[in-house]
């Protein structure tokens, strides 16, 4: 083998290493290698404070004056300096300011729910004048057979040429405004007579659709769901089926339905476990439990016990008490059913006393819901003598009513089971396959309300929020609208039979509602009087969110958004997280007015920044529904808004400058009254309100005048803006844009360069919501300005496409009158980051004949030596200037881990904690027994042939008979293969959780360090100075010295919060506060309780039956 080593004179010499000079040149060796280390021990690079102070001062004067030049900040200052004397500064007085709202927005509530019991009175006097006719024949529009044809070209029967138009009002859906047309899920038969006679006596509704969108045209979809099934919705539309050609919407599972049929209620689920429920008996079992855990909402409450020969709680830690039905219990109730085995003989007797022991207890304590309450019995026979159970537990009074489900096709025990039902005010329905689930468990709501339905109680119901992705083309707005646009809110109320004959059987006909969008509900709190950091907001009886700007309801799988599972059960202590005793919530659930303060920590820029901000808190309840609004307005420039005035003419004149916008998506006239307006963007129907060819709208006057005012003073930027550009020679490559944003909306820009040659292309155009005004927010560049001295810029580099390309310079215009000061608005310029880089460059560099002879230190010093690296980082640890490129934009702590790790030891940036309850986590699949990965081949084909064999016994259990025989009003629709939404659950990536992040913040009171890092064999010297009047800093780092292995980087990653067993149980069975509806319909002395089910026989070929038993064993 041969090494070459190298020479006094560096050249190579080959070296025998069995030559006889060996032994002489090894010590050697070893003495040169020691001495090398103990050179780069003791000769420590030394970096001069005093250059990086000279350095930071020069690059601090020249991004002032550059930022200064381009914005024209001094001349806005100076515009708003001179107009002090005609302008008024008033405090906003928040208690006010949210008894308006409130009293708005109650207003607003309140036509709605008139527009409901018009169609809820028109249902009821169609159903009392029509006669049932079982031969009855009527043609109907039918919302997916409309505008289709035949292979012949012809019409389809309930089809037929039904005119649509898009409308602005209607998200640019297609409709028919003249004519509401019918929905039937497709495993209901359309021409069923009960269909055909609800339809004919429903064509009533028509008119009043129309009239009520006539007398209040901000209605969205009104809509009357029948108690058979279909569903007439106003305007018409087509409904577009899914891939496989099913409409599975089913009105009757949707909460406006469920939430106005019934009242509030307890409901306990006790499933038979016994050795004979295996199979497709047990299938059938898990899919009844889930379709009942669908039916309930967030103001019923609920548990499910499973039984054998013992009795055992699905979920351990929910023993003995009921737990709120939010969608978070529900579906984790449902990841557990789906794990439930069966063995053992039943004994239902214990269960049921178990059962009762819960209710009772509840109630005894004032827990639950404090109205109905119920049993929910699934089995396949009941053999014990159980008469004694209710004899202890529930009669004479039968306050419990007990619902039996008999589960198979075996009849034998169906009288027992039956007995259970009739005895306790319940019904007893036989399921004997999955196709018979949802129609026999919808038929307890109907129990539930007949005492309502016998007393003509006609409760208005409101829904929690929630984004609606049923309707055609919805789920394309998630891509291309705000999540806004799909937030909606739903009032509701049953319609009843007033037929005299059917009174005591307390006959349900359907629920009546319309949708409340909730972006409309907030334009009554508009942005303008609320402040740069003030927002509006609201929530339910149950505290949970229903509007707020930092609920995120939708997460990005892939390229895809979705809602999160979670998105419409956010309380609102996982959003102010600040308020750690719940004082807030509390207060507002109760529904009392008042106000509190807290200190809260808030983040910017999707969590990289935080602020620090002193809010006061104002709330009330808005009367005649479940809601409370609060309003925020924080401490400082937030407490004050000022008001200027101008004529109309001279106003008018400067905010039709091309370079002016206002924000599109507030509310300075109302554009959705008149269809005519409904294109109209808000500058175009101000213009024309103003310029009187519109005198009719309907518009804000004072944020009209501030924006007329806010026009003239800041007129005189668009000439200073213009003068620069046109004067070529002076104009600096790579200054982009020039901007400016008013609290009353207004911005105005310049670019300086075309697109062609902006980085920037997005910035400040529709798509760039971050740095314009929206519904949520003011821009980000605004936000982030006013909590900066005014007058000082702030510089940073967004968290966009752009990442690491541009650089954003901004400062605060404000108003003094007396002692009171307001902020005006916010300026800036926008610049590439290869300008602001060339600056830097040139200034960091000391020339070769620089004189070094006072310099204690590496001299000359300059950034782009190999061995020293050089960065701008911002006031929250980013870098906005790096040798690296690709580091622009990055956290420093990832960049560099030992640096910043000493910087926050030296207090020079501080670690702020932030927290997300709104978080998606990966979640680990279950995991197999350590013995199946030996026998894998065998489990992954019989795992696929059971996949196969289950869901093709599903498509046979599903498939629709009745339309079997009548093939030709299918609709073209294909079987579907559902599946439980538990299965859907376990194979997602992500699931809710809850999450802590850091953020990281300059300690300015420490203006400049410098300090030695000792990693292993080298150490690494590093200077940090201020760049004065601004937000950054600028660091020199030995670069030769790697400190990696000693020091990790700091990233800024969430950490999912992991709770131990014990403190998960705890936060599972916790009962937050809540106000309960204010009505109860648990009994009535002529309710009819012997109508208490009986068995329904559906007749199925031998073949068939003795296909489904097969494919039944071989799949359990």
């Amino acid at each position: 083998m041969t090494r070459w080593i190298w020479g006094n004179a560096g050249n190579a010499s080959k070296w025998d290493r069995s030559g006889p000079h060996r032994g002489r040149l090894m010590p050697l060796l070893w003495i040169i290698l020691s001495s090398s280390l103990c050179l780069v021990v003791e000769g420590q690079m030394k970096l001069s404070p005093e250059t990086v102070q000279q350095w930071a001062v020069s690059f601090g004067k020249e991004i002032t004056a550059l930022s200064a030049r381009y914005s024209g900040a001094k001349l806005l200052q100076k515009k708003y300096k001179d107009v002090e004397a005609a302008v008024k500064i008033e405090e906003v007085d928040g208690r006010e300011l949210v008894k308006k709202f409130a009293e708005e927005m109650e207003e607003m509530l309140g036509r709605k729910m008139k527009s409901v019991k018009r169609l809820a009175e028109a249902a009821e006097d169609a159903d009392l004048y029509h006669e049932y006719n079982e031969t009855l024949m009527f043609e109907y529009f039918n919302s997916m057979l409309v505008n289709k044809v035949d292979e012949d070209g012809n019409p389809l029967s309930l089809g037929g040429e039904f005119a649509l138009e898009k409308n602005e009002h209607f998200n640019k859906l297609p409709v028919n405004t003249q004519l509401s047309n019918i929905q039937v899920p497709t495993n209901v038969y359309n021409r069923d007579p009960d269909i055909l006679n609800g339809a004919y006596l429903s064509e009533a509704l028509n008119d009043v659709f129309i009239d009520n969108f006539q007398k209040d045209p901000t209605l969205t979809w009104q809509y009357f769901g029948s108690a058979a099934g279909f569903f007439r919705l106003y305007p018409g539309i087509q409904w577009i089926p899914d891939e496989n050609g099913v409409v599975t919407f089913d009105c009757r599972k949707r909460n406006w339905y469920i939430q106005a049929a019934t009242s509030p209620k307890d409901v306990v689920i006790v499933v038979d476990a016994s050795g004979s429920m295996k199979g497709l008996r047990l299938t059938i079992a898990k899919h009844t439990i889930n379709t009942i855990l669908d039916t309930l909402g967030e103001n019923d409450f609920v548990n499910i016990i499973a039984y054998s020969d013992y009795v055992r709680y699905v979920e351990p830690c929910f023993k003995g008490t009921l737990v709120q039905a939010d969608l978070d219990n529900r579906e984790h109730f449902k990841l557990l059913v789906d794990e439930l085995h069966v063995k053992g003989e039943g004994r239902v007797k214990n269960a049921m006393k178990e059962s009762f022991k819960i209710l009772n207890e509840a109630a005894a304590l004032g827990q639950g819901s404090l109205c109905n309450q119920a049993i929910m019995l699934i089995t396949d026979g009941a053999m014990e003598d159980f008469q004694s159970v209710f004899e202890e537990f529930n009669w004479p009074e039968r306050r419990i009513r007990v619902f039996t489900y008999l589960i198979g096709r075996e009849m034998t025990f169906a009288e027992n089971v039956k007995w259970i039902a009739c005895n306790n005010k319940g019904y007893y329905t036989h399921v004997s396959t999955l196709a018979d689930v949802q129609e026999n468990v919808m038929e307890y709501l109907h129990v539930l309300s007949r005492p309502m339905v016998i007393n003509h109680d006609h409760d208005v119901i409101w829904t929690e929020a929630y984004m609606d992705s049923v309707l055609p083309t919805t789920q394309e707005l998630f891509n291309t609208q705000a999540q806004s646009l799909l937030f909606m809110t739903s009032v509701a109320m049953p319609v009843f039979s007033k037929k005299k004959e059917t009174l005591s059987r307390g006959i349900l006909l359907g629920v009546v509602g319309t949708d409340v969008a909730l972006k409309e509900l907030m334009r009554l709190a508009p942005r303008y009087k609320l402040g740069v950091h003030g927002y509006a907001y609201l929530i339910t009886n149950n505290g949970y969110i229903l509007s707020h700007p930092d609920l995120r309801p939708l997460y990005k799988e892939g390229k895809v958004l979705k809602p999160k599972p979670n998105y419409n059960s956010v309380d609102l202590a996982e959003v102010e997280w600040e308020d750690t005793e719940e004082k807030l919530r509390t207060a507002m659930v109760k529904g009392e007015t008042g106000t509190m303060a807290l200190d809260v920590r808030a983040s910017l820029d999707k969590g990289r920044r935080v602020m620090f901000l002193k809010n006061d808190y104002f709330y009330t309840v808005i009367n005649e529904t479940p809601f409370s609004l609060g309003i925020v307005l924080t401490r400082g420039y937030g407490e004050y808004i000022f008001i200027g005035n101008v004529s109309v003419e001279e106003g008018l004149h400067d905010l039709l400058a091309p370079d002016l916008t206002i924000a599109n998506e507030w509310t300075y006239c109302e554009t959705d009254i008149d269809p005519a307006h409904r294109k109209l963007t808000q500058l175009q129907a101000v213009v024309r309100y103003l310029t009187g060819k519109e005198p009719d709208l309907e518009c804000d006057v004072q944020l009209m005048q501030q924006t007329l005012f806010d026009a003239v003073v800041t007129a005189p930027m668009e000439a200073y803006w213009t003068a620069l550009m046109l004067n070529t020679s002076g104009m600096k490559e790579g200054v982009e844009t020039a901007f400016l944003g008013t609290r009353s909306g207004l911005i105005r820009f310049q670019r300086y360069a075309g697109i062609e040659k902006r980085v920037a292309k997005s910035f400040l155009t529709s798509v760039d919501k971050e740095n314009m005004f929206t519904l949520d927010h003011f821009p980000v560049w605004y936000r982030r300005a006013s909590e900066y001295p005014a007058g000082q810029f702030l510089y940073y580099t967004p968290r966009q496409e752009t990442r690491g390309k541009i650089f954003i310079a901004t400062t605060a215009v404000t108003v003094t009158v007396g002692k009171r000061t307001a902020i005006a608005g916010a300026i800036g310029v926008q610049m590439t980051l290869d300008l602001i880089e060339s600056i830097f460059w040139a200034i960091a560099s000391q020339p070769n004949d620089t004189d070094c002879s006072d310099t204690d230190g590496v001299c000359p010093l300059q950034c782009d030596r190999f061995d020293i690296a050089c960065y701008v980082i911002d006031n929250n640890g980013f870098v906005l200037i790096s040798k690296q490129r690709q580091d622009a934009g990055r956290f420093f702590g990832e960049v560099d881990g030992s640096v910043m790790t000493t910087l926050l030891r030296m207090g020079m940036f501080k670690r702020v904690s932030l927290y997300d309850y709104q978080a998606m986590c990966k979640m680990n699949l279950h995991s197999a027994s350590s013995a199946r990965p030996l026998l894998s081949p065998f489990y992954g084909l019989a795992s696929v042939l059971k996949w196969f064999l289950s869901n093709f016994l599903m498509f046979l259990l599903e498939f629709n008979i009745c339309g079997f025989w009548h093939t030709e009003h299918l609709a073209d629709a294909k079987p579907s293969f559902s599946m439980s939404s538990a299965h859907k659950k376990r194979g997602d990536n992500l699931q809710p959780c809850d999450t802590e992040y850091p953020s990281f913040v300059y300690e300015p009171s420490v203006k400049e360090t410098n300090g030695i890092i000792k990693c292993g064999r080298c150490q690494k010297m590093f200077v940090v100075q201020q760049i004065p009047e601004s937000n950054l800093l600028m660091l020199v780092v030995q670069a030769d010295c790697d400190c990696s292995r000693q020091y990790a980087p700091i990233t800024m990653a969430p950490e999912e919060v992991k709770y131990n067993a014990s403190v998960q149980c705890d936060r599972m069975r916790s009962q937050k506060i809540r106000r309960r509806p204010e009505s109860c319909h648990a009994y009535h002395a002529q309710e009819n309780a012997n109508d208490c089910g009986g068995a329904s026989v559906i007749s199925l070929s031998a073949t068939l039956f003795l296909t489904c038993l097969s494919f039944s064993t071989l799949v359990s």
